[in-house]
């Protein structure tokens, strides 16, 4: 029996970046050392973290170097896992298991619980499980907020020779990061959520269109497909369900659904007209539940536990919970699931830690580059999609983003509206041609040449791609200049020519 100590480690991206795979290769060749390489906790700040088995449950050391080791086998200095306010004021469900489980050991993912929800959905009828997501009233992660049932009724009552489900993982907005962490760290959660949606509906064939920018959640996404496949998971019915990873080519647009099943097909990634829409017509035409890879690692829990214990979680209009990734000038970046209603003030102050030292607040964005900015007056709204929706903004896919008292509004605009102008497909008008013209109205004000028109035409222009572009992302687009331009016009007044 080795006498080695069994120490805990992440692999996940965001923890390798901040020193764990350096570590990993420190203590490679210790023999006193046995390295368990785990998914992450998602306390990012806290990174490369070890723990250890204590009396009492996991041990944890911070921000670990080499030189710890001693301290670590010694016992000395660490702090019970439980004990962390950052994960232990947290309500996990979909990411119960971070930290705690081998990513690619799926007898580890069934002792803690996992096939449940695809055990529970075989012993039920595809009209039952559609039913249990009506009572759960969950809706989708990934930005539209959809009501996830009707989609899957709208598939399913579709007649078609075959239908697909595909798990879009092309998670381009800046500062999330909770669908890589899912792929990377709790695979089978995610192939889990993907079988009991092709249960309900009748398909066939299941992809994932990962961002090219992930390769590693590729590499292990493939691992795990590999090994489901090999436990026979990956069949219904009697009939295989093969699951394929398809990688994109690293076009923002591509994490609109219409676009991404364009890409799948091999084509350019263009948004579609709708209707009709994915579920009665999408990948080859055929009937296709298109959804983030949180919106299906959020089901697999709702089919085993019920559709009413998940709406016993959060607020009226917003069940559940919800995966807030922070990022900015924050003491405390890292991944939080919640139930929907607390404020943003809330959860700044509770896991975010306060400021970065020598930072002040200045403004959030939550929701991606596409979502309003809000000032210090702001940060009492609930986050939840009803209070977001009559704020004129969007929850998005949970990033939040805390800029502080350095930040130049007017540069920042820019650089939202010019990464619009980047990233637009050019199928309709007022996105392409919109974005290039608001670009430029803010580079003349960034040059000092720009006049009150200027601002009265920004505004005017925002609204009208508002109005009429195809997708969010021309629709989305002017929110963050305009809400930079309600909040902070001074800056943008004190840069016109006079």
């Amino acid at each position: 029996m080795s006498s080695a100590t069994r120490l805990y480690l992440s692999n996940d991206t965001s923890a390798r970046a901040a020193g764990a795979g350096l570590l990993a290769d420190a203590w490679a060749d210790r023999p006193e050392v046995q390295l368990i390489r785990l998914s992450s906790r998602g306390a990012f700040f806290l990174e490369p973290m070890v723990e250890r088995d204590g009396p009492d449950g996991r041990m944890a050391w911070f921000n670990v170097t080499p030189d710890d080791l001693p301290s670590i086998l010694s016992g000395i200095g660490g702090v019970p896992v439980r004990s962390i306010p950052f994960l232990a004021n947290q309500t996990r469900y979909t990411f119960a298991n971070f930290g705690e489980t081998e990513p690619l050991a799926l007898d580890e993912y069934q002792a803690h619980g996992g096939l449940a929800g695809l055990e529970a959905a075989f012993r039920l009828t595809p009209d039952a499980i559609i039913e249990e997501l009506r009572v759960s009233q969950l809706r989708g992660r990934g930005g539209a907020a959809f009501p996830v049932w009707n989609k899957w009724k709208v598939a399913q009552q579709t007649k078609a020779l075959e239908k697909y489900v595909v798990a879009n993982a092309d998670e381009g907005d800046a500062g999330t990061y909770c669908d890589r962490m899912i792929l990377e760290g709790d695979p089978f959660r995610l192939l889990e959520g993907m079988l009991i949606c092709a249960r309900a509906i009748g398909a066939s064939r299941g992809y994932v269109y990962c961002r090219q920018e992930y390769p590693a959640a590729a590499a292990t996404l493939r691992a795990a497909i590999q090994k489901a496949d090999e436990a026979e998971l990956l069949e219904l019915d009697g009939e295989p369900f093969p699951i394929e990873v398809v990688e994109g080519a690293g076009s923002y647009v591509c994490g609109e659904e219409t676009a991404l099943l364009e890409s799948l097909e091999g084509k350019r990634g263009v948004v579609r007209a709708r209707p009709p829409y994915p579920a009665q017509a999408g990948l080859y035409g055929r009937p296709t539940i298109v959804s983030n890879v949180l919106t299906f690692a959020t089901i697999p829990n709702i089919v085993s536990r019920g559709g009413a214990w998940h709406a016993s979680l959060g607020t009226e209009q917003s069940r559940g919970t919800i995966a807030l990734q922070l990022g900015g000038r924050v003491k405390h970046p890292g991944l939080v699931e919640v139930p929907f209603g607390l404020s943003l003030r809330q959860v700044l102050d509770q896991f975010g830690g306060g400021m970065a030292p020598g930072s002040r607040f200045k403004a959030v964005q939550v929701g991606g580059p596409l979502g309003s900015l809000f000032p210090a007056t702001g940060l009492d709204l609930p986050i939840c999609y009803d209070a977001f929706a009559k704020a004129g903004a969007v929850l998005g896919h949970g990033g939040i983003v805390v800029y502080d008292h350095e930040t130049d509004m007017v540069d920042l605009a820019r650089h939202f509206m010019a990464f619009t102008a980047d990233e637009s497909c050019g199928k309709c008008t007022p996105c392409r041609i919109g974005s290039v013209r608001g670009r430029e109205i803010l580079e003349r004000i960034q040059a000092g040449s720009g006049t009150m028109d200027d601002l009265r035409l920004l505004d005017d222009l925002g609204e009208t791609m508002k109005l009429t572009s195809l997708c969010a992302l021309g629709g989305r687009a002017p929110y963050p200049v305009l809400t930079a331009i309600e909040h902070f016009s001074g800056e943008f007044r004190n840069k016109l020519r006079m």
